[in-house]
């Protein structure tokens, strides 16, 4: 059957080989060699050809096809647990197709959690070493240089690593309360004497200072310095 064009003057159309329809031009893919500069087969039909082809090849290479899952709006599924799961139990990726990941979030939080025990032996020390710069090696030391007390108030075990955000170097571990401190004083020394000074006056001139230095228990022999989130 030859192409055929409509004389009126509405969109020009045009029939298609495969499935003998005639459809709007704009059905049809563009052929520089074909009628109207269009392809003999619309564009469904073209698909349906392709994929045939694929088979054809595949099936002559002694290779089986995948058949695509048929998937209703709204929902994806997740390879990981092979189930059909709302879009919203997947992760935001702005490089992914929809804008969201390829596993579910429970699917994506597993992986997550067994790349860091392969890669690092586990979340500690991909977190130490993300964020600071340092391993747990490295924690251990310095927390037995401290008598696995705090740096500042030597009161209390200490939570949390402190480092300059000038520099990223790490300083040292403190408590929640002295860390917090820092923060909030914004590492100003000036205001730290002034504080001082202040709590001298409130107690009549009595001002009880203290040096408490960590005893030299353990040498530290290595203590890292963060660069900005990259380590050896």
């Amino acid at each position: 059957m030859s192409d055929s064009a409509s004389n009126s003057e509405q969109t020009p159309t045009k029939t298609c080989l495969d499935c003998q329809q005639t459809k709007p031009i704009d059905e049809f893919s563009p052929s520089p060699k074909g009628v109207l500069g269009r392809n003999s087969y619309c564009k469904i039909c073209m698909r349906e050809r392709s994929k045939a082809s694929y088979r054809k090849r595949r099936a002559a290479a002694g290779r089986t096809v995948k058949e695509g899952r048929v998937v209703p709006v709204g929902q994806r599924w997740c390879p990981d647990c092979q189930m059909l799961r709302p879009l919203e139990d997947f992760p935001r990726n702005r490089s992914g197709r929809g804008g969201r990941g390829a596993y579910c979030k429970p699917c994506h939080n597993a992986r997550g959690q067994a790349s860091r025990q392969r890669l690092y032996g586990g979340g500690r020390e991909y977190h130490l070493r993300a964020r600071y710069g340092i391993g747990q090696v490295d924690y251990d030391r310095m927390l037995a240089a401290q008598n696995s007390l705090c740096a500042g108030c030597h009161k209390v075990p200490p939570a949390h690593v402190d480092h300059d955000h000038a520099t990223g170097e790490v300083r040292g571990l403190l408590c929640f309360n002295c860390n917090q401190a820092l923060g909030n004083l914004r590492d100003d020394l000036q205001i730290m004497d002034s504080l001082g000074a202040y709590l001298a006056t409130a107690r009549g001139g009595y001002a009880p200072v203290r040096a408490y230095l960590p005893p030299p228990a353990v040498t530290i022999e290595y203590v890292p310095t963060v660069r900005h989130g990259r380590w050896s």
